[in-house]
């Protein structure tokens, strides 16, 4: 029960930021020019301020394992590929391929980890681990589906396809982040506060604007592939990693990380990332919604099944 509650905690907040936004829009509060401003300082500013921020603040010095980090690496790409392949495979409709592919994969890791493992075990184990090893595929993959699979994919050659990935706001957040993760550099207070304050604007004002632009009916019309994206996201991701995870010695901590990797909620920065770079907004918002949604139940569940095996 308490992790059901601890599950709420983390996600009812999100899903009513989602809704405020909503009606903040229904109710004329704000307008498509705050949408489409928010969605552009997110994109171009706060979501690489904060990725920035999470990965300069990793102590990779610290439980280095090298094993876990690399099946966290190992893992993330192959669940991209394969997800990929198929969604090329099974959906008609490509212009919804981008925002499938990393609906389907691309979870919260860096907000959601860190939370539940200490409200678990009192500290942050293998997350920051996790985090340096996972997150950066999560935003490279993410980069390449949308690049590729964007309204502009077929003006690209394979040397612009590069430099967008390179010139893409949230690579060079991660880059920049990296060599203060490796060499443990600290920021002054002062410093540090400026990146604090600009980095706690992400979340609540990419939330706001997934509300803002969810749409109902273009929402029912994508509810298939809404569902599928979720259902891989939530479910299957788990379900075959986790099981793998379990048969290599991972526990405890390290599964616990491993479940907020492949089964969290997607990541609502997929919305704005997936708007900016000209690919289906609306089916990423409702992939957003609905892992938000219905998290609390799977994450829950999971957790449950595996403290009964002993497994965390």
């Amino acid at each position: 029960m308490s992790n059901f509650i601890f599950s709420l905690n983390a996600t009812v907040p999100v899903f009513f930021v989602i809704f405020m936004g909503w009606v903040f829009r229904r109710t004329g509060i704000i307008d498509e020019r705050f949408s489409e401003v928010n969605d552009k300082l997110s994109f171009k500013i706060l979501f690489p301020v904060l990725l920035f921020r999470d990965i300069s603040a990793a102590d990779l010095r610290q439980d280095f394992d090298i094993k876990f980090a690399a099946f966290c690496f190992i893992s993330t790409a192959a669940c991209f590929c394969v997800i990929w392949i198929l969604a090329e495979i099974f959906i008609k409709d490509k212009t919804i391929i981008g925002s499938f592919v990393q609906g389907s994969f691309r979870g919260s890791a860096a907000i959601l980890g860190v939370a539940f493992v200490e409200n678990m075990y009192g500290n942050a184990g293998m997350v920051p681990l996790m985090i340096v090893a996972a997150v950066p595929l999560y935003n490279i993959f993410s980069v390449i589906i949308l690049t590729v699979r964007g309204k502009e994919s077929k003006k690209l050659s394979f040397k612009k396809l590069m430099l967008s990935i390179a010139k893409n706001p949230m690579i060079i957040g991660i880059v920049s982040g990296l060599p203060f993760a490796v060499l443990r550099i600290d920021f002054p207070d002062m410093v540090d506060k400026c990146i604090n304050n600009l980095s706690s604007l992400a979340m609540p004002l990419a939330l706001l604007a997934v509300g803002a632009s969810f749409q109902g009916k273009d929402a029912v019309k994508k509810i298939r592939p809404s569902i599928i994206a979720s259902l891989i996201k939530l479910v299957i991701q788990p379900a075959i990693i986790l099981p793998i995870a379990i048969m290599m010695g991972f526990k405890n901590q390290e599964i616990i990380a491993l479940l907020i990797m492949t089964g969290a909620p997607t990541t609502v920065s997929s919305f704005i990332m997936a708007k900016n770079m000209n690919n289906d907004a609306e089916l990423a918002s409702s992939i957003v919604v609905i892992t938000t949604l219905f998290s609390s139940v799977t994450i829950t569940a999971i957790i449950f099944i595996f403290k009964t095996f002993g497994y965390v």
